[in-house]
């Protein structure tokens, strides 16, 4: 006998085996047990959350011979012929490869026949956005006013591209993403029934992985029984069929970038490249872990929204303490545009690198959105030693706006005066503020301020850089 896919195996056969659609679940009930059925539903919402199976379920309850609390009996030949796809009343459609006006026309003229058993013909029209618009309109007239024997269940992932007309004529029921708990429990419970060994950590991943979708979830269970058959799926065997990352990884990538160390974090892109790692799969997840460290740090309470493990937890909580906020926010905009960049990208290696240097050298950036993480950097190597750890380049720019003399100049290690160990109060919160600064400021003085950046002095006092030519002229003339 063939293998069965475990979420073809699993699929609920009644109303009470859906997970996660309790809302919708209860409505078709109640229309049911009151005989209040609609003539035209669509069913819409993200991929593997049980649009089609209600939608078989529905047509099995309207057509059972003895339905039990709005559910079907399961055991009538109506049922068993509905299931077994055999019934001449539920007529399944693909629209992704059925889309013309032609196909359309064949339901219409199909809706003039009563059902040969049961009470109602059910059409369940999948994906159904994919319609040309001369197929949706051959549909309107048939869907306002069908036959009273005749359902139509409309399926789509995504509703924005269905016709007013179609959506108006319709009852619309979203179907939402299912919780990870839920997909958590299931698993559990179908492992044990498969008699497969797994950890709690693994079916959590597995859920997580799913990103709402139950068939997505039971597809990935199925391909890591196949990889380790007959073994215990443990969380790290997980990882390795599904090309994921620990996040003990994220965790010494944060800790490398916020310390600007290039080698150290291209040195850990190497890594998941030899384990050959997904590297879409791993800026996700990277980006991820960076939304998991700034819900950590500027909410309280935060711990069952980001679902993490105690251990992962207490780690978010120290790197929180060792970053700002807009310092998190930019790692996470600039890995948001990676992940855009990277699914087209053929060197998808060599972007990653690009944009790990970028974290660790915000100077790279002119926006003033840098500007901070900068300043943090900034303050890291005044801290730990001065100009010892300044590059040639800072250290010129900050003597030339110190006004120190070039021929006055000590070799590096051996600055003339010891700069401050921190930046002032007053200077940090006109740095942090400088865009805003700049949108205040009248013109023409706005307009030269744009290519300008705040400073600081070896005595501690803020300095603002302007370019040579019109914008230093305009300043020394003011």
């Amino acid at each position: 006998m063939s293998y069965t896919a475990l979420y073809r195996k699993f699929r609920p056969a009644s109303f009470e085996d859906v997970k996660g659609q309790d809302h919708i679940v209860t409505t078709l009930k109640n229309q049911i047990k009151a005989e209040r059925i609609g003539h035209a539903y669509l069913f819409c919402g993200t991929r593997g959350t049980g649009k089609t199976t209600i939608a078989k379920i529905f047509a099995k309850s309207v057509n059972c011979e003895s339905p039990i609390d709005g559910s079907p009996c399961g055991e009538c030949a109506v049922c068993r012929a509905i299931a077994a796809g055999a019934s001449m009343n539920v007529i399944e459609i693909d629209a992704a490869s059925n889309n013309g006006v032609d196909n359309i026309r064949e339901i219409v003229d199909e809706v003039s026949y009563s059902p040969a058993e049961g009470k109602y013909k059910v059409y369940i029209i999948d994906e159904v956005h994919m319609l040309s618009i001369g197929a949706f309109n051959a549909l309107l007239k048939t869907l306002e006013e069908p036959p009273s024997y005749v359902i139509f269940i409309l399926a789509t992932t995504e509703v924005h591209k269905i016709p007013i007309t179609i959506l108006s004529r319709c009852q619309r029921y979203d179907f939402k993403r299912i919780t990870i708990d839920t997909i958590a429990s299931r698993i559990k419970e179908l492992t044990e029934i498969e008699q497969v060994a797994i950890e709690d950590k693994a079916i959590r991943y597995i859920a997580k992985t799913a990103d709402g979708s139950m068939r997505d979830a039971l597809s990935l269970l199925d391909q890591c029984i196949a990889f380790h058959f007959e073994q215990e799926l443990t969380y790290d065997k997980v990882l390795d069929v599904l090309g994921a990352v620990d996040t003990e990884v994220f965790s010494r990538l944060l800790r490398v970038v916020l310390a600007g160390d290039v080698p150290g974090a291209i040195g850990i892109l190497e890594e998941m490249v030899i384990q050959g790692r997904e590297l879409t799969q791993f800026v996700s997840d990277f980006t991820w872990y960076m939304r998991n460290l700034l819900l950590v740090k500027t909410a309280d309470g935060i711990e069952d929204v980001i679902d993490v493990s105690t251990e992962n937890l207490a780690r978010l909580k120290e790197e929180a303490q060792m970053a700002d906020n807009d310092v998190i926010m930019r790692y996470i905009r600039v890995l948001s545009e990676l992940s855009g960049q990277i699914r087209y990208a053929a060197q998808k290696r060599i972007l990653i690198e690009m944009n790990l240097i970028k974290l660790c050298r915000p100077a790279m950036e002119t926006d003033t959105a840098s500007l901070a993480d900068r300043i943090r950097q900034l303050e890291q190597k005044i801290e730990q030693g001065a100009g010892a750890s300044l590059s040639p380049e800072m250290l010129a720019r900050l003597q030339e706006g110190a006004n120190i003399p070039r021929d006055s100049q000590k070799p590096l290690g051996q600055p003339k005066a010891p700069l401050p160990k921190a930046i002032p109060e007053d200077v940090s919160k006109v740095a942090s503020k400088w865009s805003v600064a700049i949108s205040e400021a009248p013109n023409p003085m706005k307009t030269y301020l744009k290519t300008a950046y705040p400073s600081l002095s070896a005595d501690g006092k803020l300095l603002v850089v302007v370019e040579d030519g019109l914008p230093s002229d305009y300043f020394k003339q003011a």
